[in-house]
């Protein structure tokens, strides 16, 4: 079946999505139409990544299948997980998206008419901060009208703990909500660990127990809709969501979406290294196999393989040789995805440095160098560090 053939089905398309496939697996087993004079479907502006504007053929995306169930009206409706065995009412910010129903379990702001104002926004953000400094006499709690309650603002989780998501990521989001809410503001959670703090009933105006994922995030924030969306206290799995939801007019509150980029795309980074003079291994981009056998040819062995969009070691590899190299990328499948891979010369025997910084309006307000034990290449949950440093040398 291809792209035309789904749009003139919709009960298989809704159907599909009841039972649970994600817009991206339903793109995916689409077939390729070859490009033609066949009218295209419009699609919101996005990278390729996200969906060409036109469908006129060719791979269909992910936002190809977003862009024809919203048109058919094929869209999720929010529902509260029953806490009291349908004995009661239930009252709860436990809510879910599904397929499965007509209506939505709470009020969502999509239906009131949208968010406020950026200027609007301000206003109550200053007039919060002062309550909050207590040069009001009347405290926030007592002036939770609806301008203010209108005020909300998305927290994206931590997701399920591993590498690049751990329980640290928790503390920091549990800590943002709080502040939300101390100011006055609702906060809205998506979090799908129960293990997390961040779940707790009492934590959020609303929590979303969902995957992080673009098209659920999307989802909701579409009916949510927050004055902003947090990514930066979740780990690498919101990270990762910055440069979608930006450019499908999510407003990502903290460090700008393209600074984000620059950090998470190894070739972007490596530019600007390079940019600014700072020294750094032998290192090339690559999409085939064969260029990065040729750098390791030119370069020499060990060298280090480095995915973008990862944190903490994760999907990275040191290889000593043709046979490892080659065994990693056929094996881990880090070549032609949809940002690029970098591989650089490997120092053996280096020691390893780290800076924390703390940063407001481009001036370093606190800051911290620690020194590890180990030499480079022992992962950062592994290592014995010492602060401050003793043998920088």
């Amino acid at each position: 079946m291809d792209y035309q053939e789904l749009s003139k089905n919709k009960a298989l398309l809704r159907e599909t999505k009841r039972c649970g496939f994600a817009d991206r697996q339903i793109a995916k087993e689409l077939r390729a139409r070859d490009a033609g004079p066949s009218t295209p479907t419009k699609l919101p502006a996005g990278d390729d990544s996200l969906g060409a504007e036109t469908y006129a053929g060719g791979r269909v995306q992910e936002a190809h299948v977003r862009c024809l169930r919203k048109s058919l009206g094929i869209c999720p409706v929010v529902k509260q997980i029953d806490t009291l065995a349908a004995e009661f009412p239930a009252e709860t910010n436990y809510l879910y998206l599904t397929y499965s129903g007509t209506e939505h379990d709470v009020q969502l702001a999509s239906e009131l008419g949208g968010s406020s104002s950026e200027d609007d926004l301000m206003s109550r953000v200053r007039e919060q901060h002062t309550a909050v400094l207590g040069r009001s006499s009347t405290p926030v709690s007592a002036r939770k009208d609806s301008r203010i309650q209108a005020s909300r603002f998305m927290v994206l989780g931590c997701g399920p703990y591993r590498i690049g998501s751990s329980v640290e990521f928790d503390w920091c989001s549990v800590s943002c909500i709080k502040t939300l809410r101390s100011l006055g503001h609702e906060a809205i959670v998506i979090n799908c660990n129960p293990e997390t703090v961040s779940t707790d009933f009492d934590e959020s105006d609303r929590l979303y127990f969902e995957e992080l994922s673009h098209e659920t995030v999307l989802d909701i924030a579409e009916m949510e809709q927050p004055s902003g969306v947090v990514v930066s206290v979740g780990g690498q799995t919101p990270n990762n969501l910055a440069m979608g939801l930006h450019k499908n007019g999510v407003k990502i509150l903290g460090t700008s979406v393209e600074a984000i980029d620059t950090c998470e795309n190894r070739f972007k980074f490596s530019q600007l290294c390079d940019s600014l003079r700072i020294d750094q291994p032998e290192w090339s981009e690559f999409t085939t196999v064969d260029e990065a056998f040729h750098f390791c040819k030119r370069a020499g062995f060990p060298a280090l393989v480095r995915p973008s969009y990862v944190l903490s070691g994760a999907a990275m590899r040191v290889v000593a040789s043709n046979e490892e190299l080659e065994r990693f990328l056929r094996t881990a499948a880090v070549v032609s995805r949809d940002y690029p891979v970098v591989i650089s010369k490997y120092i053996s025997g280096a020691k390893e440095v780290e800076l924390d910084a703390i940063g407001h309006n481009g001036e370093i307000v606190n800051y911290a160098i620690a020194e590890h034990v180990e030499n480079a290449g022992v992962h950062s949950g592994d290592a014995s560090l010492l602060l401050p440093a003793q043998k920088l040398f």
